[in-house]
């Protein structure tokens, strides 16, 4: 099985203001441009055998440098897609802040299901069914570029270290972060986490 690299999308006009989620419209701003030019970069001379993201444009933006640095085109995988938020997208986060289960979302995350949405048990199993379903299409030594959401990964992250999904707040996902899971032999191991891309090469 493969080498993931997950990268959170870029910056944009909406992060700590307001819970974009699904909607569509929210592009990358000129930081975030920066930032997933300077991924592409940094990636440039590894030998990347696929580029994935998310159906939404800050994704889709954030993997188009790695993907033309490696003449890839950019597939749409829907299971990296964000959570579904209901009823609480595209809300402020300040609005939301004072809503009776806004501590509950932070504390015990479990226990929420977003209403008419998605519950984090439900995105944490469709992401992780999705990734180990991708990596089974790739050999061993190939790695792999999922470009996917804050949250998205932090799951991730949490189910394939066999955290508490509970815990899965306190992993931290910045903008334009890297993250990388290896999988062999049904066993996990990761490398760098959140790492973000300061320098002008991936470290080896």
């Amino acid at each position: 099985m493969a080498t993931l690299l997950l990268i959170r999308h870029g910056q944009n006009d909406t992060l700590g203001k307001s819970l974009a989620g699904r909607l569509p419209g929210v592009h990358l701003n000129e930081i975030g441009k920066t930032q997933a030019s300077r991924l592409g970069q940094a990636l440039k001379d590894l030998p990347i055998k696929a580029v994935y993201a998310s159906p939404l444009e800050r994704t889709q933006e954030t993997a188009q440098p790695i993907a033309q640095a490696h003449h890839l085109p950019v597939e749409v995988f829907s299971d990296l897609i964000e959570i579904d938020f209901g009823e609480w997208q595209g809300q402020e986060i300040k609005q939301l802040n004072q809503h009776k289960l806004w501590n509950q979302v932070q504390e015990t995350p479990s226990s929420i299901c977003f209403p008419n949405g998605e519950s984090f048990h439900e995105a944490q199993e469709r992401i992780a069914t999705g990734l180990t379903s991708l990596i089974e299409q790739f050999e061993d030594e190939d790695l792999i570029v999922c470009v996917a959401h804050g949250d998205v990964i932090r799951l991730a992250v949490a189910h394939f270290l066999g955290l508490p999904l509970d815990n899965f707040q306190r992993i931290k996902i910045a903008p334009a972060s890297l993250t990388v899971l290896h999988l062999r032999k049904n066993k996990v191991f990761f490398g760098p986490i959140n790492y973000l891309m300061d320098f002008p090469k991936f470290p080896g």
